[in-house]
């Protein structure tokens, strides 16, 4: 069983570019997941990636076993002159075909389509796979069915559609359309493109059908005026469509990247809506089973729209980055960085090599004047808390730094739960003539923060929110800065649990009236004058 112990150990003999594209983008994930096995982090660190990692250590482990035993040498029937070793057993296999049961030989044919794959198009297994088909074919006339090829050899359940199937249905889609010049020049380039970066193999199962493909267009471009319209042979059509039908995504991937699009995006509660009757029709049908390989990540994204409909404050959907990142691998793409390195690190590996976490380059705001005195340089997603007795300054502290950021260092959204869009707050922005272009209040939390650089919670205890919630809204929203302020008791200490504390970067308390100090991790002992 390969495991994050012995994987790379495992493979390292192995080429993965003869296995199927499914397993190829599989070893491409974790390779970008895990730094090529230098760090697991995000595997540990995310139930969702080690799932899609998982799946795929299964998935290449039954592959292999079936290659293996494929490969494994059978003892001879005769010794005909003139004949292989392999094409006598062949032959001995076909005697054995119209004894098998219909759905036995369609897995054979899997099998058989699987070593064509790898092996190639011998001799040997061209004349299985036809003898299959054949059978197959004798079955499907004597019980009169008038099923069409994809109902006599099932398609297979993929993530993705390979990308020859990809371009196989796209020519099909060109028969009866008037195309241009240019329209053709495109695909023949895109096809060429995707050869050239061996996307596409000559070990492909489909090798023939794209050479065909390849050819007929290149005379088309070749031989025809401005524009032609594309007329293909019936026979043509017919076969290729058996092809495109060969695989099939899983309803349960097609949900899951509907579900991505909704990510972070204003106006999908019906879209939402819509999706979660969908899927549920789909599992009552039968279309997504227990044994569906996402069931899980399927149960998740039920409850969360359920959520995000049933909430009327909610107004958009919203990812956790480390799910969108696992969700992302399922359908073939490590679309967003998981190893969480670069120039601005959004979330570090649970356990790094001290000598990778002291190259890491963390950016900082670069605070400057009397902020950079009583905050010290936080780094850009940095997160501070501010609290206090009533009426000793608080806000008007909060409001002339979202100012000073709004001036300096991008959007700024200003909270103002305990005040609301009055008068009060009027005064206190010309007082400190702190309003810009870049600067926005309001009286409530929206649910899409993601035009801000810098969110200003005035306060969390008016608003409602324990501790549990802002650190979710972090996590929701990892490259924003967060300013909590907080009401405190008669004896000066601020409402909510004191541990959180903490659990952010900078501590701002205003003891007196007019006098702000700072003890977070950045410039312990900071004090600045609020008037």
């Amino acid at each position: 069983m390969y495991n994050t112990e012995n994987y790379y150990t495992n493979t390292r003999d192995i080429d993965f570019s003869t296995f199927p594209e499914a397993l190829q983008k599989g070893h491409e994930y974790i390779g970008k997941a895990t730094s090529d096995g230098k760090d697991w982090g995000n595997y540990h660190a995310s139930q969702t990636i080690r799932k899609v990692i998982d799946t795929y250590f299964e998935k290449l482990e039954e592959y292999i076993r079936k290659q293996m035993k494929r490969a494994k040498p059978k003892p001879a029937i005769h010794s005909g002159k003139g004949l292989a070793p392999a094409m006598l057993q062949a032959e001995a296999d076909v005697k054995e075909y119209p004894t098998m049961t219909t759905e036995g030989l369609q897995e054979l044919l899997r099998l058989e389509m699987d070593a064509k794959a790898v092996q190639g198009n011998k001799p040997d297994i061209a004349f299985r796979i036809k003898a299959i088909k054949k059978e197959l074919e004798k079955r499907e006339h004597r019980t009169g069915s008038r099923k069409n090829m994809t109902d006599k050899f099932p398609a297979a359940m993929v993530e993705r559609i390979s990308e020859e199937i990809r371009f196989i249905k796209r020519f099909v889609n060109l028969h009866g359309k008037t195309k241009r010049k240019d329209d053709i020049l495109r695909f023949i380039n895109s096809l060429q493109k995707s050869i050239v970066e061996k996307k596409i193999r000559k070990t492909s199962s489909y090798a023939e059908q794209i050479k065909f493909i390849q050819q007929k267009l290149i005379d088309t471009f070749n031989s025809m005026g401005k524009q032609i319209r594309i007329e293909l042979k019936d026979s043509t059509i017919e076969a290729l469509k058996t092809v495109s039908g060969d695989e099939k995504v899983l309803a349960s991937v097609g949900f899951i990247k509907r579900y991505i699009n909704l990510n972070g995006k204003l106006g999908m509660k019906q879209k939402g809506k819509d999706l979660l009757a969908q899927i549920n029709r789909a599992i009552g049908k039968g279309k997504i089973s227990d044994d569906d390989p996402y069931m899980a990540e399927v149960e998740d994204i039920r409850k969360n729209l359920e959520w995000f409909i049933g909430d009327k404050t909610v107004k958009s959907l919203q990812i956790e980055a480390n799910t969108l990142n696992g969700l992302e691998g399922i359908l073939g793409c490590a679309c967003t960085t998981v190893n969480g390195l670069g120039d601005i690190p959004q979330s570090l590996p649970p356990i790094m090599n001290s000598m990778d976490f002291a190259n890491v380059q963390f950016h900082t705001l670069g605070m400057k004047g009397k902020w950079l005195d009583l905050i010290g340089d936080p780094t850009t997603n940095f997160t501070a808390m501010v609290f206090g007795k009533p009426k000793m300054g608080k806000s008007y502290l909060c409001i002339d730094f979202a100012g000073y950021l709004a001036r300096n260092h991008g959007k700024v959204l200003y909270v103002a739960k305990e005040e609301g869009l009055d008068k009060t707050l009027q005064d206190k922005l010309n007082d400190k003539d702190v309003k810009h272009p870049n600067l926005f209040v309001s009286s409530f939390l929206p649910a899409n923060l993601s035009m801000y650089n810098f969110i200003f919670l005035d306060s969390a205890n008016r608003l409602g929110l324990k501790p549990d919630d802002l650190n979710r809204l972090k996590t929701v929203n990892p490259d924003k800065s967060f300013v909590y302020v907080f009401q405190t008791t008669k004896e000066g200490n601020f409402r909510g649990a004191n541990t959180f504390q903490h659990d952010v970067d900078v501590v701002i308390e205003v003891p007196e009236r007019g006098k702000a100090v700072q003890f977070g991790r950045f410039n312990q002992g900071g004090e600045m004058d609020i008037f």
